[in-house]
């Protein structure tokens, strides 16, 4: 059974693909709006109902993987819409909303099947790294997610504890956008009534608390959200070779002239 995920604007869902009420899956439906990626589980398949809207269809494409999130779309169209799909739309695969279970069945197969293929085979060379310690270090800052405590360059940084929690949070997802609205949910809770400007207050202290020279590692996506950057290792070893250079003598001869 493959967890699958509907966004549509129907008011009849089974009707965008009646095939999939024929297969042994479970389907999420989900409004066909940006608001629907809050309650997007990253494991899921996502079937995107473009008959009638294209545009919208396009837009959210984009603003997922400008989110960072990586799970395979499937794209429902008429056949007129195929004169207008491109690989630039980052979909996994396309079905023709008539599709039968057998063809809907069959290409879930292939898309679950090369998505995992590619998970095996990727490797990401600025990730966060965590310890048995409950440690996440990326470069020279360490969140201790036991100790409730963060440090850079071996100082340690004076965090409210929410400003933690989402400190935390993005390092334990590197490279990945969340929207305001993500966050508000993952860091604050569903129980909090506050709005969206209380993030980017809490980013512009945690940058403030970074200082001038890390401050860049929380990214601002415009019209999106933030993501943590985590260093490069270049730039580190780079940091590590010229602190290394200062500190040698000046090798300057003593002689004097008599």
């Amino acid at each position: 059974m493959t967890d699958l995920t509907l966004m549509t604007s129907a008011d009849d869902p089974a009707s965008v693909l009646p095939s999939l009420a024929l297969l042994s899956h479970r389907v999420r439906v989900l409004p066909m709006d940006a608001a629907s990626l809050v309650k997007m589980p990253e494991n899921t398949i996502l079937f995107l109902d473009a008959r009638d809207d294209l545009a919208t269809a396009k837009t959210l494409c984009r603003l997922i993987h400008a989110s960072g999130l990586t799970m395979p779309i499937v794209l429902i169209l008429t056949e007129g819409g195929f004169t207008v799909v491109t690989s630039q739309w980052g979909i996994s695969d396309v079905v023709v909303a008539s599709a039968s279970p057998a063809e809907v069945e069959a290409r879930l197969r292939l898309v679950s099947e090369r998505g995992n293929s590619f998970s095996s085979g990727s490797t990401n060379s600025t990730t966060s790294e965590q310890t048995q310690e409950g440690q996440i270090r990326s470069g020279e800052l360490v969140v201790d997610t036991n100790g409730y405590t963060a440090s850079l360059r071996g100082h340690p940084i004076d965090l409210a504890y929410k400003e933690f929690e989402l400190l935390k949070y993005l390092v334990q997802h590197p490279g990945r956008v969340f929207t305001r609205a993500q966050l508000l949910q993952e860091v604050w809770g569903y129980d909090y009534y506050g709005g969206t400007r209380t993030v980017d207050v809490h980013i512009r202290r945690l940058r403030a608390k970074l200082g001038g020279e890390y401050e860049h590692l929380i990214g601002t996506v415009r019209n999106v959200g933030y993501r943590f950057d985590p260093p490069e290792e270049e730039e580190a070893d780079d940091k590590a070779k010229a602190e290394a250079a200062s500190s040698k003598p000046s090798g300057t001869s003593a002689n004097t002239a008599a």
